[in-house]
């Protein structure tokens, strides 16, 4: 067997995928959701061999759970002052954003820089939106977005 890491990955449409590789997809989803309790019920159901289950199951998978956590690093300089970063974080807790990461530097003649590592995976508003509203804090000289991307 190959090594999976060294392995190369497609995204392809639905309609493209084998009859046998659907029906993986929809055994797989019976026995997340807890409709079926066993491999065997689950493909019973779908009307798929175990073999082919076994066969697809560790190879396709539906593109929402790949693409399930959103990692967003933010870069901000601010000015030193008492009560910034709790206001800063308040803007990030109302966006639903998980914070992962603070590193904040010493402060160095009133300015500081921060990074944020944040999930994003339940943001409720847009990127930009978020760092509009963090420009807009007088403290803050800049928020620049330094590297996104899926886990």
């Amino acid at each position: 067997m190959k090594n999976v890491a060294n392995q190369r990955y497609y995204l392809v449409r639905e309609d493209v995928l084998t009859d046998a590789m659907q029906k993986t997809l929809e055994a797989k989803h019976l026995l997340q959701s807890g409709a079926v309790s066993s491999i065997w019920d689950a493909v019973k159901e779908v009307d798929l061999s175990r073999s082919a289950f076994y066969k697809y199951r560790d190879a396709v998978f539906p593109f929402h759970s790949i693409v399930r956590e959103r990692i967003l690093t933010i870069f901000i300089q601010l000015q030193d002052e008492k009560g910034t970063l709790a206001k800063l974080l308040e803007i990030i807790t109302v966006a639903h954003c998980n914070v992962l990461t603070i590193h904040q530097t010493i402060p160095i003649q009133g300015r500081a820089n921060v990074t944020l590592s944040l999930d994003v995976t339940s943001m409720e508003i847009e990127l930009d939106d978020l760092l509009q509203q963090l420009k807009k804090l007088e403290f803050v000289e800049s928020a620049e977005v330094i590297s996104s991307g899926a886990l």
